[in-house]
């Protein structure tokens, strides 16, 4: 007889460190990831091919996202999402610490993400973590300009003053659509909520060698057609400490609330239709889904799937972005 597959619960999955250029400790000493001096990013739930996401906890411990939803289908992701996504995790979960700064740089949407590299585009969304003082992001242009007056910029090297650069502090949040040229500072730790796609075109690096010594490759021509000369991305701003769930932004393809919880919470999960990612922004708690527990500490993640329609908090002081597909 066929064995029966173990019940759905809280699953918390293995890091994924990426080494860059620019990145530093605070993955360390902040978010408490195993990771050397200049670890860039943790990728924390992801399907991007050659990076799936595996399993750390529970009965599950050791399978990866794939999978998962090859076994699980919409259990996992939820129905709707399942007949959009089929057998491919649709959204990207990291945490970035910017040491130096990131390169300047722009992501397709989906149809000429799709047309180039039979991928889906790239939507993001910035949560502010930790900035020292002066931190700032680049998002966009600082006034709309035409694709000859971006090509003249960049040929004269003068492509850092026609950016928007913006101050940031712990919790500011920022939705970033395809076509904004943009950049992370030095001296930022954030978390990153994406489409899962890892296309990228570099248009500016600061004129500094990657982490073998050579130059790392620009995609001038590339950019040219994806990039969106009139867009200016603003900040969302609510630093509320409300216990009640805050909605800090939504896309078509995801939407984020934060929970800041001073005492333990049951959370329903009827209204959404997909699964549910919590990231844990600060403190402790305990998950309690179906009878089953599972301790999340700042720095973690942890998937609910589609399946348990009500969880338990049992915590003090925690705070988390919530998120799911709207």
């Amino acid at each position: 007889m066929k064995n029966s597959k173990p019940e759905l619960y809280p699953l918390k999955f293995f890091p994924i460190l990426k080494k860059k250029v620019w990145g530093g400790s605070k993955l360390r000493t902040l978010l408490k990831k195993n990771s050397d001096q200049n670890i860039g990013e943790s990728w924390e739930l992801s399907g991007v091919d050659d990076d799936i996401s595996v399993v750390s906890n529970g009965s599950l411990k050791g399978k990866n996202i794939d999978w998962l939803l090859s076994e699980y289908k919409n259990k996992l992701v939820g129905e709707r999402v399942y007949q959009k996504f089929g057998n491919t995790f649709p959204l990207l979960f990291k945490f970035i610490d910017a040491a130096q700064d990131l390169s300047v740089q722009v992501h397709p949407e989906d149809v000429l993400a799709k047309q180039r590299h039979n991928s889906f585009g790239k939507t993001e969304m910035w949560y502010i973590l930790q900035a020292d003082e002066n931190a700032r992001l680049i998002v966009g242009f600082n006034d709309e300009y035409s694709q000859k007056d971006y090509l003249k910029a960049l040929s004269e090297n003068r492509i850092t003053e026609i950016l928007n650069s913006v101050s940031v502090e712990k919790g500011d949040t920022f939705i970033i659509k395809p076509g904004t040229v943009h950049a992370i500072g030095a001296g930022v730790l954030l978390a990153e909520i994406q489409q899962t796609s890892d296309i990228t075109y570099r248009i500016y690096d600061w004129d500094r060698p990657g982490t073998d010594g050579q130059m790392r490759q620009l995609h001038t021509d590339l950019a040219l057609d994806a990039i969106d000369y009139t867009t200016v991305s603003k900040k969302i701003v609510n630093h509320s400490k409300n216990d009640s769930p805050i909605h800090l932004g939504e896309t078509q393809f995801f939407a984020v609330n934060k929970l800041n919880l001073t005492k333990p919470m049951v959370r329903n999960l009827d209204d959404f239709s997909s699964f549910t990612v919590y990231m844990c922004l600060e403190g402790e708690t305990v998950i309690e889904a179906n009878g089953f527990s599972e301790i999340v500490s700042k720095g973690e993640t942890v998937l609910i799937p589609a399946q348990l329609k009500n969880i338990k908090f049992n915590t003090q002081t925690a705070s988390f972005l919530e998120v799911y597909i709207p």
